[in-house]
């Protein structure tokens, strides 16, 4: 009968307990979601709980200024009063890991949000990652599989790599990554919801966290309405459990949704601070914030394992050119771009060949793979720039061979970039499709 309670037991027989006075401060100030605490001086990062009437408010130290801590709720201000006694409370700067997530969903405290009993974890690993060496990191040397066939394909991942999916809202950058968390082979499935919709979040944990890919996956979820602190804290555990599994030797898929609500949370903490905004309303620090995310993933040459990032990137207004798009795709290993207008025709998943990049692609790939892969584009692009005028019967066949081969196969190559969601494309498969269409 004390079966289930054996561990437990085995923990608080090592448990060291805290034998030193609580300490506690009050709360002096509360502007919106920024409070000021006075007499308690902790480290920024540290959790706190307020007490009210009906029970404990969490909050964050962000900060701190004339003697006072400034601290952002993790919760609704209601009944927040002067006067309110706030403690201190676990290790600042650390968060849980461990085997204890494989199989569960969470939210950006650890805490279960799948209906399921508590984790018992006692592992740690900094929030902000263990930092390492230029020359720890070991190159991108083997090809990661997606199960996508136009990014097998043509935009080849390696193990190891961090990629970007950048699109405007309602291209299907959710459903690509719906397919490669599918398709993907890899030992351990993180995936990071952050600042995303409530049913998004129930949606994907109802697809992916069933089956026997459920005991090799975990799900770090913090919908849009949650704190910004929380929101970066979220993006902060799922990319501090994926280091964990690296430092012992798997390869781990780490999938962030979305990068730029990671950003946005950082631009709401640090114009609460007074930062100013300077690229388009986006203070350095909240583009900083992506970009420590981002650095974390990548192989280790002490473990052997390997961290391959995949991060969505949302384009405000479709405009590449926005800050967070163009700061991604400056620290990123390769982008791969939806297109609208591929989405109004049909056309999913909406990949814009020409438009996407792999960085490693020419490291992992054959010489006669990287001729086929461009002779592809080359087709693609053809066709794309000079649609209007075949649409219209302006062009002469004869005057561009290589337009006229484009026309001639442009119902054969829009086939192989098609894909039904729910199918998974190996990569032998793919190179093999890619050369029948064109090798011959």
């Amino acid at each position: 009968m004390l079966h289930p309670a054996l561990p437990m037991l085995a923990r608080l027989a090592t448990a060291h307990p805290d034998l030193a006075p609580r300490r506690y401060g009050r709360l002096s100030a509360c502007d919106g979601g920024l409070l000021e605490v006075s007499g308690l001086s902790v480290p920024i990062g540290t959790q706190c709980r307020i007490a009210h009437g009906r029970g404990d408010l969490a909050a964050e130290v962000i900060g701190f200024r004339n003697g006072r801590s400034l601290m952002m709720l993790l919760g609704d201000p209601v009944l927040l009063r002067p006067g309110a006694r706030v403690r201190p409370e676990g290790r600042p700067g650390m968060v849980p890991v461990g085997e204890a997530f494989l199989g569960r969903a969470v939210d950006g405290e650890g805490q279960p949000i799948d209906g399921g009993p508590p984790l018992a974890t006692h592992a740690e690993w900094p929030a902000g990652g263990v930092r390492a060496g230029a020359l720890d990191r070991s190159p991108v040397r083997l090809s990661f599989d997606t199960g996508v066939r136009a990014l097998n394909a043509l935009t080849t991942f390696g193990v190891g790599q961090r990629i970007g999916i950048m699109a405007g809202s309602g291209v299907g950058k959710s459903v690509l990554l719906d397919m490669i968390a599918h398709g993907a082979q890899a030992e351990i499935v993180i995936v990071g919801l952050i600042g995303e919709r409530a049913r998004e979040v129930s949606d994907f944990v109802e697809r992916h966290m069933a089956g026997t890919k459920r005991a090799h996956s975990a799900v770090i979820a913090v919908p849009a309405d949650h704190a910004p602190n929380l929101r970066i804290r979220g993006a902060m555990m799922a990319t501090a459990l994926a280091e964990y599994f690296r430092a012992q030797g798997r390869r781990v898929l780490l999938i962030m949704d979305s990068l730029t609500r990671v950003a946005h949370a950082g631009r709401e903490i640090a114009l609460l601070l007074g930062e100013p905004g300077a690229a388009r309303g986006y203070p350095p620090s909240a583009l900083a914030t992506i970009t420590k995310l981002v650095e974390r993933a990548g192989n280790s040459a002490a473990s052997g394992g390997s961290i391959t990032g995949l991060y969505t990137v949302l384009a405000d207004g479709d405009n590449q050119d926005d800050p967070v798009v163009d700061t991604a795709r400056s620290i990123l290993d390769g982008h791969i771009v939806l297109s609208r207008d591929l989405a109004q025709r049909g056309h999913y998943p909406a990949i814009d060949i020409p438009a996407s990049l792999s960085r490693v692609m020419t490291d992992i790939t054959s010489p006669a793979h990287q001729a086929l892969a461009r002779q592809f584009r080359a087709l693609v692009a053809a066709y794309e720039a000079n649609r209007d005028l075949v649409l219209m019967g302006a062009y002469r066949q004869g005057a561009d061979p290589q337009l006229d081969q484009a026309i001639a196969m442009h119902a054969q190559l829009a086939e192989f970039l098609m894909q039904p969601a729910r199918e998974v494309v190996p990569m032998d498969a793919c190179i093999a499709q890619l050369t029948q269409l064109l090798g011959g």
